[in-house]
């Protein structure tokens, strides 16, 4: 299944509503304007393995969600960092439906999206 690049992401997680039972958030560092690529170098080494772990038909759905250029990114006020404890881009975030609220049951920071049977393990834990 693609990956959603639209997601409408609330900006804290006190009534965060899943499309699914289990859904995964890639939060990714936001396209510079010049480049048209996310502008962080570990991001933009992600996202390969990313796109394959979510492409088949029969993967979970992920939504990408961009955190900032750089200087917003480092603002420690940064909404994703002060709202979601997201403190490393990228990031990759499960969650899943348990009793009716969205609760984060795993994730997976920078160098461990690389390792791509772990990355295939984590998001084949989504049942």
């Amino acid at each position: 299944m693609p990956i959603i690049t639209d997601f409408t992401f609330p900006k804290s997680p006190e009534g965060f509503s899943l499309p699914q039972n289990t859904f995964f958030i890639i939060f990714n560092a936001s396209k510079d304007p010049a480049t048209g690529q996310p502008w962080c170098p570990d991001v933009r080494a992600a996202l390969p393995h990313l796109q394959t772990a979510f492409a088949a038909a029969d993967s979970p759905q992920a939504a990408i969600v961009e955190v900032g250029q750089k200087p917003e990114w480092q603002d420690p006020k940064n909404a994703f960092r002060a709202n979601w404890n997201i403190n490393s881009v990228p990031t990759l975030v499960r969650y899943q439906s348990a009793g009716g609220q969205a609760k984060e049951t795993g994730r997976l920071v920078e160098g461990e999206i690389l390792d791509a049977q772990r990355l295939k393990a984590f998001v084949s834990q989504s049942s």
